[in-house]
């Protein structure tokens, strides 16, 4: 494949994308989410040089693991419109380039944090980079299940946050992988309707590219966003901090509206109903973690 011979600024941009850097920031955000409640609930402080520690090994490894899939679906990646630019087929990044650059960052954030934190953060992230490079980009190619399988590394980060202040796995710990894990459902499914035809010419068996009338798809939307409102409470319940009705009540009109912005959807079917659910989930998870955040430091 021919490389594009662009400026400096271009390529180094190309390679950057390669790191997803949307997701990447994501991650981040939950992560440290995870390590903030984790210290603060058994330590009464939060060690800011195990955070450091903490949030480069991630983002080494988040980063690497979004390198190796852009060179699993470089093949996908040219039929579709979407992705048609990305690094790999535009011949910005030789696809042996975004190998070894994926393997070296996974292996050294895995390793980074099994120096400078510990052998159970270390093994969360060696296992959300596996489910993700190893399960789910694979098993896009042949289940629509991919979807909630694709949700279990995408949860896991604020467990890895939280086993880097404590050492340990605590209800907390999970009730935070329960909330990223329902609410990647009606965000991710937005966007797979959203795109239905496109990834069905990439050979992608997302429920919507099978599912022509969105019977299924949009059940599956409103269960997931109807399930964030009760599992939104648990971290009043089960996390070792006491949340008070500032929470409850944010959290409440947060879960309804994002219940609500999927009716419309089911209804139309309509690409721009969709977006509403999209942009209504990319709301709703920062300002729930602000939320979370916000009562924790008071």
């Amino acid at each position: 494949m021919k490389v594009n011979t662009g400026s400096r600024r271009s390529t180094l941009s190309a390679y950057l994308e390669l790191t997803k850097p949307r997701i990447l920031t994501m991650v981040l955000v939950t992560a440290t989410l995870g390590f903030f409640m984790g210290g603060v609930g058994f330590h009464g402080f939060v060690a800011w040089d195990g955070l450091v520690s903490l949030l480069i090994g991630v983002a080494m490894t988040s980063a690497g693991s979004g390198a190796l899939n852009h060179y699993l679906e470089r093949d996908a990646d040219t039929k579709m419109e979407r992705t048609r630019n990305r690094p790999i087929p535009s011949g910005q990044v030789p696809a042996h380039h975004a190998l070894l650059l994926g393997e070296y960052l996974v292996l050294g954030g895995v390793m980074l944090l099994l120096w400078r934190v510990n052998l159970l953060t270390s093994f969360l992230a060696l296992l959300t980079a596996f489910l993700y490079v190893l399960v789910y980009t694979p098993m896009k190619k042949w289940s629509w299940l991919n979807t909630l399988i694709g949700a279990v590394p995408g949860a896991l980060p604020p467990m890895g946050g939280w086993t880097a202040a404590t050492g340990e796995l605590e209800a907390g710990a999970w009730v935070l992988f329960a909330i990223l894990f329902i609410w990647q459902q009606p965000h991710f499914y937005s966007i797979a309707w959203i795109f239905r035809e496109d990834y069905a010419r990439g050979g992608f068996k997302m429920l919507p590219s099978q599912d022509p009338d969105g019977r299924w798809t949009f059940l599956q939307m409103l269960g997931f966003s109807a399930l964030l409102v009760p599992v939104s409470f648990l971290p009043a319940i089960f996390g070792p901090h006491e949340l008070g009705a500032v929470y409850y009540l944010g959290a409440s009109v947060l879960g309804l509206l994002m219940f609500l912005s999927c009716i419309p959807l089911v209804r139309s079917g309509s690409n721009t109903d969709a977006r509403r659910v999209l942009r209504m989930s990319i709301l709703y998870l920062p300002l729930l973690l602000v939320l979370i955040a916000v009562d924790f430091s008071v």
